[in-house]
This record gives structure tokens, sequence and C-alpha cells, in this order.
């Protein structure tokens, strides 16, 4: 009997990702554990290996093909003895049932619309926009929205609390969700060009209610958007999974999220001290390179440790907001900003309050290097307690960031510069460096920040302390 190979989920939240390369050809035998395709997802390229022994019968899906969902059949395996040109005709009927229509035919939504709703439906955990953590469902008297043949609108309360804000008529927005249900997506496509009619508000007061309401103000569609410039002075560079994820991501953060900003001046020199003198005594290893040092600290590793402790130290800011409780993290994992070709990803150092700072250094230049070469496993970047971004080796003096939900805080560092401080009544020069921590004022409150940002400016200049 033939065996269906399918799409697998290689990560909790992953409902689709693409097929970029079979590393098996038709007629080739596996065994189980043989790696046989490489799976993209918005921010990794996997390995996928054999759990079955066969010979490949066929190659449902080609290399290359993207939108792949998760459990539809991409290739068929043919047993010991087995007819292998049989077994790629007989291997072909589980597929994935496609959604019923639920609604009259209309256009079909385009592919790369999906990735966006895909990524803003994961667990809370991963920041679930269409079951946002704040308390946002419509009150239960607010009827469903029905179209004109009286059918009625199947959609997400974020779609229709999105939909009632931006004065969207439901009924006029084609859902692209399971079964045509509206979801964030397609509200967000409706409201930026336009092709969703206002509709009336029910809710205004006796002196308003005259008028409908006024849609929310949004930026130019597409088309307006290309109209502006010159036919052939632009390439189009369209938006990969990555983008489109960063994208939803964010702006779910700055639209859920109350947060507010405190910054913190920080004197490095001890630091600065210290990391030469421990930098100096590493001890050497070979290579085939040569002797080289077991490590080398960055100022960034010892930033890493510093709001790890601090976490340690506050442990009510190293904390997650749900609708219905507090999330308390008995760890500090820090995620850490990585610039990679045309996008960003967050690797986390697990438990980094316990790990010296050698081993936070190695570890972070290891993510860092699996993360730009798009090797890194979902639970190497999905999740985190705080964030650290450090824009200081481009001369930046300050500035803030968004938060990465789940977590409830970031800290942006900024360039160490030469400013005049004071010491013992006396004036000297000090290396001087700016951080500004972003708070979700739903879990940290303004004293608890304050206090988390001396707990950290404390670790950065008496850094011996990070040693203990």
């Amino acid at each position: 009997m033939p065996i269906n190979i399918t799409m697998p989920a290689l990560s909790p939240t992953m409902e689709e990702g693409n097929l970029a390369k079979w590393l098996v050809k038709e007629g080739d035998t596996v065994k189980s554990g043989d790696v046989i395709a490489e799976i993209e997802t918005d921010k990794a390229t996997m390995e996928v290996e054999a759990v079955d022994e066969g010979v490949v019968a066929k190659l449902v899906v080609p290399a290359g093909t993207e939108g792949v969902k998760v459990n539809a059949l991409i290739a068929i395996l043919a047993v010991d003895g087995e007819d292998v040109s049989a077994a790629a005709s007989g291997g072909e009927a589980p597929k994935a049932e496609a959604p019923k229509a639920e609604a009259p035919k209309a256009e079909a939504p385009k592919a790369e619309a999906a990735p966006v709703e895909k990524a803003s439906e994961a667990p809370k955990s991963e920041a679930n926009a269409d079951k946002p953590l704040t308390d946002a469902a419509p009150a239960p008297s607010t009827p469903a929205p029905k179209a004109e043949d009286g059918k009625r609108v199947f959609s997400s309360p974020l779609a229709r609390r999105m939909a009632k804000e931006a004065g969207l008529d439901l009924t006029g927005v084609t859902g692209t969700g399971p079964h045509g249900r509206v979801v964030k997506a397609d509200i967000e496509k409706a409201s930026a060009s336009g092709g969703a009619k206002a509709a009336p508000s029910t809710s205004a007061t006796a002196g308003s209610a005259q008028a409908p309401a006024a849609p929310m103000a949004k930026g130019p569609s597409d088309d307006n958007i290309m109209k502006l410039f010159a036919e052939g002075s632009y390439e189009l560079l369209p938006h990969d999974g990555m983008r489109k994820t960063i994208a939803s991501r964010l702006t779910e953060s700055t639209q859920t999220v109350p947060s507010y900003f405190v910054s913190m001046d920080c004197e490095l020199d001890a630091m600065l001290k210290l990391r030469a003198e421990i930098n100096a005594s590493a001890p050497v290893k070979k290579t085939e390179k040569g002797e080289v040092p077991a490590f080398k600290l960055s100022v960034n590793d010892f930033i890493i440790k510093a709001m790890a402790l601090a976490l340690r130290d506050v442990p009510m800011a190293n904390a997650s907001w749900t609708s219905s409780a507090r999330v308390l993290h008995k760890h500090a994992d820090v995620g850490v900003a990585v610039s990679i070709p045309d996008g960003l990803i967050t690797p986390i150092v697990r438990k980094a309050e316990t790990k010296t700072l050698s081993v936070i250094s190695n570890e972070v230049k290891d993510l860092a290097k699996r993360a730009r070469d798009k090797k890194l496993k979902p639970e190497e970047y999905q999740g985190g307690t705080t964030s650290v971004s450090n824009l200081g080796m481009f001369g930046v003096s300050n500035f803030t960031s968004i938060i990465n939900l789940p977590q409830a805080s970031i800290v942006s560092i900024g360039a160490g510069v030469e400013k005049p401080v004071v010491r013992g009544g006396k004036l000297e020069v000090g290396t001087v460096m700016t951080a500004t921590f972003a708070f979700d004022h739903r879990v940290i409150d303004g004293a608890l920040g304050a206090e988390l940002a001396s707990a950290f400016k404390r670790y950065i200049e008496s850094p011996m302390g990070m040693l203990v």
C-alpha cells in the first residue's frame, strides 16, 4: 500500500510553507531518517526527514512551490515490493478537502495574502491577532452582519471590531479565511483599497445619528500610490513571507500594546575595562584555522546579561499579558535582534540569567550565523520574555523599538559616546550609552519599569556583579 508524505508542521503555529527543494528524485530509495526536502517557513529553512522506508513513486508538489498547506500531500512512497507506477496513481486520494463556498463565488484572493493572516492567527504565545490579548469581542447584543440575500457573513471577532472602527460594511468584504470567513487581512485589504462601503453607525449619539460614521483615515491604495511615480522610474520587490510576517506582527503590536518609554544614561568605562581584561585572558583553542580565543566578548553580550539579571532581580517585570492573567516567567529568555538580508529576526538566549558571559557570547554568534543562513528552528526564535535591539554600531545615539509580542519589554541600545560626567565632585570625560526601554503598560507600570531600568543600569556600571 503506498505511503503518503504530507507537508509537516514545523512549528505549533505553522499553517503553510514553501517547498524550497527536493533532495530526492522519483525512483530513489529512501530510509527512515534520510533528509528528503527543504521547507521554508517565514523565517527559517528546515530539513525534512523521511519517517518510512520505500521508493519515491511520485513527487506531487514541485520544488519551489509556495504556500503549501500543512498536511497537504507532497510525495508518495512505494513500499518494498510494491509496483511504483501503481503506488504513484493510488496514493493521491487523500488530498486536503477544499473549503466549501458559503457565499456567491467571487474573485479568488491572491496567494500572497495568506501568510499575513497565517502569521497573525498564531496562538496567544505567538501574538494571536484574531484572538487578541485584550478583550475586544463585540458585545453579545450586536447582531452578526448579513448580506443582502439574508445569509450571515462569517467573520472573526477582531475582523468585526476592525470593520466597525473603520466604518466598513462586512457584507462588501470577500473573506479569505476558512469557509469564506472574513479575517483581519481582509479588513486591512478592504480599508487600503477602499473597496468596501462605509457602514452606517449604529451606536452614534442622538446629535450625530443623522450622518453615517466616517471611515477611519487610511493611506492611499496601491493603485493610487503607483500613480504618484513616473512609469519606468521604479521596480517592484514583492513581499516575501518574512516581510509580511514582520509587517503583520509589528502592526498588531502598535495597535494592541499601550507602550511607554523610559531612558537611562549608563556609563560604560568600567564595563569596557573589564571586557578588555576578560578578552585578553581568554584561553586559546586549536582549530583548522590555527589557534583562536575560546571566546571574544562584545558589549552586546554584557547588555544581554545585564537585562537578564535585571529581570531576575525585578521578577514582576518578567511577565506577559493575557486577557485573564499575567504570565510570570521563571527565567529571563532574552531575544537579540539580528539583521538579515531584507528582514529581521530575534533569536532567543534561553535562561540567560544562568549563563556566563562567554557562553552567551558564543551562543549569540551561533544563533546569528544560523539566523542569516535561515537555519534557525522555530523554538529558537519564538516566545522569549524580553528583547535587546542594538544600533550603537551604526552611530545611533538613541531610539525606541516596538515591543515584540508576547513580550512586555524591549531595550534599545545607542552608541557609547564620550561625554562630560561628574565623578566625586569633579568633571571628567566618560563613555556614556543611552538605553531606552519600551514597556507594555498593561503588565509593567511606570514605577516597575523604572525599577527594572535602574537594575539594568546598576549592572552595566558595576559589571563585576555579572561575574558572581
